[in-house]
């Protein structure tokens, strides 16, 4: 009998858990699929068959267990769970990037990962030490965008620069030199994000552009997943008029 664990970081495997997030894994990332797990409470119906013929034709193994959704999730309406192997990504140099310095909460970068693919910004780079992008926190804040985004890690911002420093940086700080309305961008860009507690470290006021969204004296700062919402929104609010 399968003896099921808690995810740990050093795991080959992760887990998506709810059905919407299995059906985006198998859409966007079916190789790297092992199981589906189903639950004595799932119901039989449309949802169900189409979940199992995508798997059969594909030949991914279907479980039907409830013990690992006692293990890892603590959700009363999730009847469905897929292993996926980790898989790496791919960052291209003629893509714009959203560059995340040490960020530290799983459902903070999970939002980002969404935001991001709503607006377009697919590429993601994270410098160490930070959360895990497989945590099934990150893959279920993220509402399946992690299945569908590029996302490489980094062990400086320097390892980072090194490979795409031929871009325009636009780190955003609270003393920055540019308000967002004022940035106009005529090449691929990183827009670069610090610590949702700390920001990014004072040294970056010398990289690129530095940045700041305005806002009132009520508050002192954003919170991150809306700054960087708001900041990709800005960067790219004429491209999806008309859609």
């Amino acid at each position: 009998m399968a003896a099921y664990k808690r995810y740990r970081k050093e795991d080959k495997v992760s887990y998506s858990l709810g059905i919407t997030l299995t059906f985006e894994l198998l859409k966007f990332k079916k190789e790297y699929v092992t199981r589906v797990f189903i639950h004595s409470d799932m119901k039989q119906g449309e949802t169900l068959e189409r979940l199992v013929h995508i798997c059969e034709a594909a030949g991914i193994e279907i479980l039907y267990t409830d013990k690992i959704f006692h293990i890892l999730s603590q959700k009363e309406n999730c009847y469905v769970i897929g292993e996926f192997r980790k898989f790496a990504g791919t960052l291209s140099k003629e893509a714009s990037h959203i560059v995340l310095v040490n960020p530290s909460n799983a459902g903070n970068l999970g939002t980002i990962l969404r935001s991001g693919l709503g607006f377009g910004f697919n590429q993601l780079a994270i410098i160490r030490p930070a959360v895990d992008v497989f945590d099934p926190r990150t893959v279920r804040a993220s509402m399946g965008s992690v299945f569908s985004s590029e996302i490489v890690y980094f062990d400086s911002f320097e390892e980072y620069s090194t490979q795409f420093g031929d871009r325009e940086f636009y780190p955003f700080m609270l003393n920055a030199t540019s308000a967002l309305h004022q940035i106009q961008t005529k090449r691929v860009f990183s827009l670069i994000f610090g610590n949702e507690a700390t920001g990014l470290p004072a040294e970056f006021a010398s990289v690129g552009t530095s940045v700041v969204i305005p806002h009132s004296d009520r508050i002192d700062s954003l919170n991150l997943p809306i700054a960087a919402s708001i900041a990709m929104y800005e960067m790219t609010k004429g491209y999806f008029i008309g859609i």
